[in-house]
């Protein structure tokens, strides 16, 4: 299967979940293109669709948002799973899915959406996202569970595995 895996990042680590997940698939045998979706081809080239995004203030990153509303009836036609990377913490708040999550699944239809918890490195931020954190008190470090992320990414890969091969 021709796989697109999209994510938006501001700071990079949610874009390294993408590899991770990009990397798990293409070791099941699939053929993986990762792009931002600012850059990212129409999803009808691929067979298959994983997006995610960086999760700020409950929200996914704007140019998530626009490539999922773009080609939302391309991605409707395929299997599509999104995940959202943001909350903080041990255990990571805030619980639950993020504000944009219920209107992107109305939309897309995906075959599921994970919420991974997040990173956020102090010596990555600008002086406003620093004051923002203070204000909140969100915490420094990286959060992500590698082993929650590459065993979604199996899932997805055996899904896919069971699918029938397209028409080239």
């Amino acid at each position: 299967m021709r796989v697109l895996v999209t994510v938006a990042s501001k700071h990079g680590s949610t874009a390294e979940i993408g590899t991770a997940i990009a990397g798990i698939l293409a070791e099941a045998g699939h053929t993986v293109m990762e792009q931002r979706p600012e850059d990212a081809d129409d999803p009808a080239k691929y067979d298959a669709v994983v997006m995610g995004s960086g999760v700020y203030a409950g929200h996914w990153i704007r140019e998530a948002k626009a490539y999922a509303t773009e080609h939302a009836t391309a991605l409707r036609e395929r299997p599509v799973w999104l995940f959202s990377s943001g909350p903080l913490g041990e255990p990571p708040q805030p619980a639950g899915d993020p504000v944009d999550v219920t209107d992107l699944v109305t939309l897309l239809e995906p075959r599921g959406h994970e919420v991974f918890a997040g990173a956020m490195d102090r010596s990555n931020l600008g002086f406003g996202e620093r004051a923002i954190v203070g204000m909140v008190k969100a915490p420094y470090g990286d959060f992500r569970d590698w082993t929650a992320i590459t065993t979604w990414a199996g899932h997805i890969a055996q899904e896919l595995a069971a699918e029938p091969v397209p028409a080239a």
